[in-house]
């Protein structure tokens, strides 16, 4: 019976390895993602093998939900040990975060056994990274007149350093508690904790950071990761809102100094939240990684 239990700094090059097999460009499989949310959905880990699987147990449903394993090896072979565990504590195998190559490969498995459909709050927006970097063409006219006046403040970029991280911190929760009045809700005290755990492990993490300065003050922060052979993942982008441009401004700065050599740039999911929404849509991603919720019967 898999063993399951609360993700580690100590984990990280076995998660890796097992991260690299698979390549994945879905914002789940990040290490640094793992660590820092488990608290979110009470997400826990185990090896099976030469496989890496996680479980979040702090669903609204109750239900066990996994993320479809990466690594090397059998799996229909794992995931018979995944039915068994989910059978154990009262429900059918549950997944998320499922791609269309993924579903692929479990419908030819499995057949009439399972059930899905689309989560489209879940989906990564998935941009072309030159794209960002450059912002050329017709459809990126509105970002240049965005980054012009960002242009036209008196700021100041640099990359996050060590003496940076207290700064960062601070500012974005600063941030957060602007614009959210509850900031002791659950999912407010599990960004925190994110946020944290970022920062207080930046270089273990091999993070890269940028921050944007004006008048000497922290006015917005980004970080982000290498997530497979060809995408490079942003985790964190806050700014204040009272700069004009100034979002446009450090995603463009962000991407020009950390990304070089990437294809794609995965910018994660919108969580249904409408103007996050629009506001990912209209960097004209090259593709939406489609993500299903997966039941077997």
């Amino acid at each position: 019976m898999l063993e399951f239990r609360r993700i580690t700094l100590d984990d990280r090059e076995k998660v890796n390895k097992a991260l690299a097999v698979s390549d994945f460009k879905g914002c789940e499989y990040s290490f640094a993602n793992n660590l820092a949310w488990c608290r979110l959905a009470d997400s826990k880990i185990c090896f099976y093998k030469d496989f890496y699987i996680v479980c979040s147990f702090g669903n609204e449903n109750g239900i066990p939900t996994f993320i479809l394993p990466s690594g090397s090896g059998d799996y229909r072979e794992v995931i018979t040990e995944m039915r068994n565990f989910s059978n154990s504590m009262g429900h059918p195998l549950r997944m998320c975060g499922v791609t269309d190559n993924s579903l692929k490969m479990l419908e030819e498995m499995y057949g009439g056994e399972i059930s899905c459909f689309l989560d489209r709050d879940g989906c990564d927006y998935i941009y072309y990274r030159n794209d960002l970097a450059e912002l050329k063409g017709k459809k990126f006219h509105g970002k240049r007149n965005h980054l012009a006046k960002f242009n036209r403040l008196d700021s100041d970029f640099s990359l996050i350093t060590e003496k940076d991280y207290d700064d960062c911190i601070s500012f974005i929760v600063s941030d957060y508690n602007s614009r959210y009045d509850d900031n002791t809700s659950h999912s407010a005290i599990a960004e925190q904790y994110a946020v944290n755990t970022y920062f207080n492990n930046f270089e273990e993490l091999e993070l890269k950071g940028g921050i944007i300065r004006i008048d000497g003050k922290i006015a917005a922060v980004t970080i982000g990761e290498r997530l497979s052979s060809d995408t490079f993942c942003v985790h964190i982008e806050k700014a204040d809102r009272n700069f004009e441009g100034i979002y446009t401004g450090i995603c463009n700065k962000f991407v020009n100094a950390c990304t070089e050599g990437f294809t794609y740039i995965n910018r994660e999911e919108d969580l249904g939240i409408e103007g996050l929404r629009k506001s990912k849509l209209s960097y004209h991603p090259a593709f939406l990684l489609n993500k299903y919720i997966v039941n077997f019967k």
